[in-house]
Parts: C-alpha cells; sequence; structure tokens
C-alpha cells in the first residue's frame, strides 16, 4: 500500500546526509573534490582516496572546514587488495559505508589508428576495473547493512562518439553505464541504489589545455547549447541527489549533466 502522506519535516529532510559514511575515490581530483565536499556540506562524514595520500591533503583540508570528519587513504583503485586494505580502514574508521562514489580515472587522447594499445588498455583498467572493483568492494558491504548508494561516474562520451580521439575513454565510459545499469538489476534485492553522473567536459587541470585552445575549445562548445564547458561544482546536485534519501526509488539511471549535450 501506499505510505500515505508525508510530513514537512520528512520532505525537508530528503536529502540530509547526517550520519551517513561515503567514500570517494578520486578524491583529489576536481569532480571526486567537489562531490565529497558537498556530501559533507549535508552531513556525511568522507573518506578521500588517491593513489597517494600526499595528493589528497588539499581536497582534505578544504572539506574538513565545514566540520565533518574526513580521512584520507591511499588506493590503487585498479589493484583488488588496495581497494580491499582501504575499504577494510574506512570500516575501521567509521564501523559502515552508506555512500561509494567512483570519480577515479584516467583519459588520454588519440587519433584511433594510432592509439597505443597499453595505453588503450591502461585506461579501461582505470575506468571500467577500478570502477568495477570498488563498487564491488562497497557492494559487499552494503549487502551486509542492509543498503546503500553507488555512484559511479559516467561521461557524455560514454553515449555519443566524438572525433577528438576517444575510442578509450569513450569504449570505458559506455562500459560504466552498462555497468551501473547491471549492479542496480543485481542488488536492488539487496537495496542498494546505483546510479551514475555523467558529465560533459568540464574544467579540470587535465582539460584545461583544451579548453584554453580557442579552435578545440569551440569543437566542444559547438555541442554544449548552454555554451560553455562544466565546473564541477554543476555537479555537486546531483550526487546529493543519488547519495540521499530522495533517490530511493531511483536505480539503474544516468543522469547526463552536461549543459543540454545530449538533448540533441
Amino acid at each position: 500500500m501506499p505510505q500515505g502522506t508525508w510530513s514537512l519535516e520528512k520532505i525537508r529532510g530528503l536529502f540530509d546526509l547526517t550520519g551517513k559514511v561515503a567514500v570517494v575515490t578520486g578524491g583529489s581530483g576536481a569532480f571526486g573534490h567537489m562531490a565529497a565536499k558537498g556530501l559533507a556540506a549535508y552531513g556525511a562524514d568522507v573518506v578521500v582516496t588517491s593513489r597517494k595520500v600526499e595528493s589528497l591533503e588539499a581536497a582534505a583540508a578544504d572539506i574538513r572546514g565545514g566540520g565533518r570528519t574526513v580521512v584520507a587513504i591511499a588506493c590503487d583503485c585498479t589493484d583488488p587488495a588496495s581497494v580491499e586494505a582501504m575499504m577494510a580502514e574506512t570500516l575501521e574508521q567509521f564501523g559502515r559505508v552508506d555512500i561509494m562514489v567512483t570519480a577515479a580515472g584516467v583519459a588520454t587522447r588519440y587519433p584511433a589508428e594510432e592509439f597505443p594499445i597499453d595505453e588503450w588498455q591502461g585506461i579501461m583498467d582505470s575506468l571500467v576495473k577500478g570502477t568495477y572493483l570498488c563498487c564491488q568492494a562497497a557492494g559487499r558491504q552494503m549487502i551486509k547493512q542492509g543498503g546503500g548508494k553507488i555512484i559511479t561516474v559516467g561521461s557524455v562520451r560514454g553515449m555519443l562518439g566524438h572525433p577528438g580521439g576517444y575510442s578509450a575513454y569513450g569504449t570505458a565510459k559506455g562500459a560504466v553505464h552498462l555497468l551501473t545499469k547491471q549492479l542496480a538489476t543485481e542488488w536492488a534485492k539487496y537495496r542498494i541504489n546505483v546510479n551514475s553522473v555523467a558529465p560533459c567536459i568540464f574544467w579540470t587541470p587535465l582539460t584545461q589545455q583544451v579548453l584554453e585552445d580557442p579552435k578545440l575549445s569551440a569543437i566542444f562548445m559547438s555541442r554544449i547549447p548552454w555554451g560553455r564547458a562544466a565546473d564541477p561544482t554543476d555537479f555537486i546536485g546531483a550526487t546529493v541527489y543519488f547519495a540521499s534519501a530522495a533517490s530511493d526509488f531511483c536505480s539503474g539511471q544516468i543522469l547526463y549533466v552536461d549543459g543540454g549535450s545530449t538533448a540533441g
């Protein structure tokens, strides 16, 4: 039977993450940093990870400024032992994990006919294998707990091709999108929501060279109706939504935060 009318107090609390524990991989990157900061702003305690813990210092200090507990842990998301060690340390610190955001990853671009296969495989390992291992580790714990929220990081490139040399990155993000749907269907019985935030090109140190090149930037902007690249702050709302009770009946979705890129 339907649950009936909710109180205003319950509705206002839909986005409250107080008491939740979130793990954000790639926490030193632009997406991971802002995602972690947004989750902490709504009450979550946060674990941020990167290959080198030193790279997390600035992000962790910024997030701690909001008054939440923030723990920085070194983790190579492509290494099963490293992922398991990160999860064990998280559980030792907090006793649970309620939210997993898989923001770690790398990207390089070459014409498809010239793409070095070792680099192509490295991107697949980082984005697909790394995402899977972190989802798997979090999912195992969430099954024991009786539920949780997993948020993968996709891309418009996982849906649409691009002439700019994305044969590895686009293929990997397409796999992340389908993995998101697969896990959502398998883990619904455990009350685990699995969704994806999929950006268009956004400002990071990795994209700065492209976005500051007038000719290259024009190619990307011509595909974004809003006429600008995304800013990492644009992804906070989508991340908090998928992490919160507001999305409890939403699973297997790819939310394109793309300035209208995929609209037509």
